[in-house]
């Protein structure tokens, strides 16, 4: 594709907001592109593949500083692969952990919603396991 899209354009084909590219912009993950005489953004293929490129790493849970990171290394045909893996492996303990939390948050939740008679008295032994901070 050798068309030049409008930021609006760009922003359905890669399936961003204008809003996130333009932050992308700020934060220069994306070059920024040249202008229009009357101002107007054109993105060149490259870039569109760029902002597929943030898109996913960003659903995948990527911070903007790995994204940067990632986006050299997709850039550099020099790079070794071992360290695109190693990001990714350290990016995947990052999750594990996050979701062995939420594990134990559920649980914990689970066993007081459980332990809480939930009718008209007063009493609620969610806020007393709560109180007790435990």
């Amino acid at each position: 594709m050798n068309t030049l899209l409008t930021i609006g354009n760009a922003a359905k084909a890669s399936g961003l907001t204008a809003k996130m590219i333009r932050h992308y912009e700020e934060s220069c993950l994306l070059q920024r592109p040249p202008r229009t005489e009357a101002g107007y953004r054109l993105y060149n293929s490259e870039q569109l593949n760029q902002l597929k490129f943030i898109r996913q790493a960003r659903n995948l849970g990527f911070s903007l500083h790995e994204i940067k990171s990632l986006l050299s290394l997709w850039q550099d045909p020099q790079r070794e692969s071992r360290a695109v893996k190693q990001m990714a492996e350290q990016h995947l303990a990052e999750i594990e952990t996050k979701i062995a939390e939420l594990q134990h948050m559920q649980q914990v939740l689970t066993e007081l919603a459980t332990s809480c008679r939930g009718d008209s008295s007063p009493d609620c032994s969610i806020l007393q396991q709560l109180a007790k901070g435990e």
